[in-house]
């Protein structure tokens, strides 16, 4: 019993004594954590509109208030923040305070400074791949009247072709690199002809390949600008787009063989296509049965290529919007009464050709607030009217306050308050997606020795 006790307090000794130590020394130092606060982002979209503005007899209205725009994103009215108007080539800054009184005695007429974004910038694209060969002269023609009535000392422009004109004029204001770019320039889109005899044995669901080839080189080689185009603030930016238009399955019964007559139709049709076709009918008629005619394939088939011709046009719009890119379309074929006599085309086949071809350049225009020169020969009278659109208009400027900060896509009215105006912009606007995460490279585990 003693020999526990004094082992007990023995133990309570050194506890003590260890107390005592440890009141003297120094507090230990605290382990430093690495700890940050979270931290949250919030980004506000800063939007500029190019709006054009014109009376019911189509002239522009140089001296609206900011009080009688009004900008809306899907529905809510944006507060506008900046706007300035650019007429005759001189920009103007609508909201900037008014100058001091002049001295008296002296009278001098109310004006406005001017401010150094003056001048525009023109994309010109040459689309060769969707220019016929034998419209080189009148493609030549359009450039020529372009000089003439829409390119200005002051402008900056670039020239890019799609095809073998390969053309590729950085921004510059040197008027002898226009000239000498459009002596280049020639055709060399596929003839009906030349569609009409392609191979279908890769499938005809989808359409010749090759002409889906070339029109996915021109909407690439206009992505890849209009990505370029972005980077430019403050400035009125048009893209010329000249190009006889786009059909991912054109001539589809030519190329199938299937026109109304057979083989003994007048017009043009894909021989192998034609001789099967033939083959089969024979066959079918020796047993009896009747041959498919395919028609809900060919209907579906058409379908399929022009929805996604309208995705692929979709895209472009999209990105022109983004950029605040103007998109005018001219189809130098100019009015078109019918087919070449050299190529016998099925009527009913070349009428839908056309349409859709032209309605595709129409799609580009229209969706970017623009203007499509189709289907008419007063290329000079287009071109003045492109001229004034891009040199009198305003830009509006304003923090986007949608509801849904989430949403890519967005919808834009601006109105005009004064009566008998009307109002041309883009009508809507797509936010790019966030970069996706970079994904770190696994490092290789070391091999194990058997």
């Amino acid at each position: 019993m003693a020999l526990k006790l004094n082992g007990f307090c023995s133990t309570v000794a050194l506890v003590a004594l260890a107390a005592g130590l440890a009141a003297q020394a120094p507090p230990p130092a605290q382990p430093t954590t690495n700890q940050q606060s979270p931290t949250f982002k919030v980004q506000i979209d800063a939007v500029t509109l190019d709006v054009v503005v014109k009376d019911d007899q189509g002239r522009f209205v140089p001296d609206l208030r900011k009080d009688e725009f009004e900008v809306y994103e899907d529905g809510v009215k944006q507060e506008i923040t900046s706007m300035t108007m650019s007429h005759g080539g001189r920009v103007t800054n609508v909201l900037e305070a008014a100058a001091p009184p002049p001295p008296e005695g002296i009278i001098l007429p109310p004006i406005r400074r001017v401010t150094d974004t003056s001048g525009r910038i023109f994309l010109f694209f040459v689309d060769d791949l969707h220019l016929q060969f034998q419209n080189t002269s009148r493609v030549r023609d359009v450039f020529k009247r372009i000089s003439k009535n829409l390119l200005h000392e002051g402008d900056l422009f670039g020239i890019v072709s799609s095809g073998p004109s390969s053309i590729a004029v950085d921004m510059t204001y040197d008027r002898k690199r226009f000239d000498e770019a459009m002596n280049r320039m020639t055709g060399s889109g596929l003839k009906p002809s030349e569609i009409i005899q392609m191979s279908t044995a890769a499938g005809s669901s989808q359409g010749p390949a090759e002409v889906r080839y070339n029109a996915h080189v021109a909407f690439a080689t206009m992505t890849e600008a209009l990505e370029n185009l972005e980077k430019v603030k403050n400035r009125r930016k048009a893209l010329i787009w000249v190009s006889e238009g786009y059909d991912f399955s054109p001539f589809l019964q030519s190329r199938l063989g299937t026109l109304r007559d057979g083989a003994s139709s007048p017009f043009l049709q894909n021989d192998a296509a034609t001789t099967a076709q033939s083959f089969a009918q024979q066959a079918a008629q020796a047993g009896g049965t009747q041959a498919p005619a395919g028609g809900d394939n060919l209907q579906s088939t058409e379908q399929f290529s022009d929805a996604e011709l309208t995705f692929e046009l979709a895209e472009i719009t999209r990105a022109a919007n983004r950029a605040n890119t103007t998109i005018y379309t001219i189809d130098p074929r100019g009015l078109i009464a019918g087919g070449d006599i050299a190529e016998p085309i099925d009527p009913h086949e070349w009428n839908e050709y056309l349409r859709k071809t032209q309605d595709s350049v129409r799609i580009l225009a229209e969706q970017t607030g623009g203007l499509a020169v189709v289907n008419q020969n007063d290329f000079d009278k287009a071109l003045k009217g492109i001229d004034a659109a891009s040199s009198d208009y305003y830009v509006l400027g304003y923090y986007s306050s949608n509801p849904d900060p989430l949403k890519r896509r967005r919808q834009i009215e601006v109105k005009v308050l004064r009566k008998n105006l009307t109002a041309f912009s883009r009508k809507e606007y797509v936010i790019k997606p966030p970069p996706k995460p970079s994904v770190p490279a696994k490092a290789s585990s070391p091999k194990q020795k058997p």
